[in-house]
């Protein structure tokens, strides 16, 4: 039997790849009167052990499943067509486009009807969707306003949290990348004291439940508890601000005018010893936070664990581990004894430390992605963020499954939740600060343009209940905090 040269060889099955290839491309083309024809084609130009009558079968099966994929593409592209053409309806208000009449076009047979079918469906959803803020921002009167109040700047890199004091005086702090912490007089934006006691990043920072104590975690692996001691500067009358509409979407720009070089405040007095040093961790210390009564605090690293501190001898009481990756949070709650932690493993803990003798945990797997911050409300309640760009909404008394879920458009950093409204403020990576209520309706979003608001990354918000000029302050990684004075109306909230 004569055996075939190498080059003889290689050159038939170029060949045959030439004739594969054109067959190919004229079978898209090609009518269905022509496709026996090239089926035999296709069977004499190819070498196979198979039964002529079994490769008949087959190319004849392969032909179908072809034509019907064509079917399915051809539906595909005018389906396309329609639902862009309805989307351009749908974005004119509801108004009518003449000569668009979805039941006419060039599809008449399945695809007309199921373009018809989509596009009802469509309608539908976006009539259901937007009927409860139509109906919310008929009346004027029950708009949710969001005035821009007070900008805090001094800091010369990016904050990463900031906190309201609980006892008199009430002031602002924050904390910065720069290696400081601030404390602000809310009503004249005046830098009071700055905090230099750390050698790294400040990360956190929360204040005493009673005392005039604040507690910061920096990324030098510590936590310091330090005093402090201000006087609130007399407050200088405020013009007259125009209110804005919190969902109006103003001249938005990528400008950073931000980046200009703000000197720290120079004259601000400074502390620069703690009162106390908390070292145990292997890691950055991520955030802290006190427990009910003030006399121990929780830190959360990037060890993986969580630690539990006596305040007054500075001891370690209990090390919570568990956690498979990072800490990236901890909160504790206002009237219990109970801690929350988060982390990168996309899960949060549930530390109980009611009674003395034990603790318990439980892990709840609801995100994703990294959880960047848990927190708990006054009530049962804890409220979870995460970069999967969820925010969740949990039954302490029941938490197998979020009581409501909050999707939105950015991955979501440390949230906060008022005690008096509640309503759950979302910081977003993509510099826009959102507003829902505890059953996940969109109440607002705070204005942002290249005249007011962030510029860069929001990291944090913070709710403050007893002041009535700013009661809701952001912060973010454009190195300033700013607050706002936030009106959602009672209308607004039921619907």
């Amino acid at each position: 039997m004569p055996v075939e040269s190498g080059s003889s060889a290689a050159a038939r099955q170029a060949k045959q790849k030439r004739k594969s290839h054109s067959l190919s491309i004229r079978r898209t083309n090609s009518t269905e009167q022509d496709r026996p024809g090239l089926q035999r084609d296709l069977l004499e130009g190819q070498e196979t052990k198979l039964p002529p009558s079994l490769r008949t079968n087959l190319l004849d099966l392969f032909g179908q499943i072809e034509r019907e994929f064509e079917n399915l593409y051809l539906e595909n592209i005018e389906l396309r067509r329609e639902i862009e053409s309805l989307n351009d309806r749908l974005a004119a208000d509801g108004q009518t486009v003449e000569g668009a009449d979805l039941a006419k076009g060039a599809l008449k047979t399945k695809a007309s009807h199921s373009t018809s079918q989509l596009s009802q469906k469509l309608k539908t959803t976006y009539k259901a969707s937007t009927s409860k803020i139509v109906s919310s921002f008929k009346a004027t009167t029950s708009r949710a306003v969001c005035q821009l109040v007070k900008e805090y700047v001094g800091h010369r890199d990016g904050i990463w949290d900031l906190s309201v004091a609980r006892t008199q005086p009430v002031v602002l702090g924050t904390a910065s990348a720069d290696h400081t912490a601030m404390l602000w007089s809310i009503e004249t934006g005046k830098c009071l004291l700055k905090y230099l006691g750390h050698q790294g990043s400040v990360n956190s920072i929360k204040f005493h439940p009673t005392e005039q104590m604040a507690l910061t975690a920096s990324g030098d692996q510590t936590a310091h508890i330090w005093r402090y001691l201000v006087q609130l500067p007399t407050p200088q009358p405020v013009a007259d601000t125009v209110q804005t509409p919190c969902e109006d979407d103003l001249d938005f720009s990528d400008k950073d005018d931000a980046d200009g070089e703000a000197e720290g405040p120079n004259d601000c007095p400074s502390v620069r010893v703690p009162t106390t040093t908390l070292r145990s961790h292997q890691g950055v210390v991520i955030a802290a936070d006190w427990l009910v009564g003030g006399k121990q605090v929780v830190t959360a690293s990037w060890d993986r664990a969580a630690n539990l501190y006596d305040v007054e001898t500075s001891e370690l009481v209990h090390s919570l581990t568990g956690h498979d990756q990072e800490l990236t949070h901890c909160c504790t709650h206002p009237n219990q004894r109970l801690v929350v932690t988060s982390s990168r493993d996309t899960t949060f803990r549930l530390w109980d430390f009611r009674d003395p003798s034990i603790h318990s945990v439980n892990v709840f797997q609801g995100h994703t992605d990294t959880v960047t911050s848990a927190v708990f409300t006054v009530g049962d309640n804890v409220v979870s963020g995460s970069d999967d760009r969820t925010v969740k909404v949990w039954d302490l008394k029941n938490m197998r499954s979020p009581i409501a879920a909050i999707r939105t458009d950015s991955a979501v950093n440390r949230i906060s939740v008022s005690v008096n409204q509640k309503i759950i403020a979302l910081p977003h990576d993509n510099r826009q600060v959102r507003l829902f209520d505890m059953s996940g309706v969109r109440l607002a979003r705070l204005p942002r343009s290249n005249r007011q608001g962030h510029r860069r990354m929001v990291c944090c918000s913070a709710w403050c209940e007893d002041n009535t000029a700013c009661n809701l302050f952001t912060c973010g990684f454009d190195r300033q905090a700013i607050g706002w004075n936030i009106n959602i109306p009672a209308l607004l909230q039921e619907k």
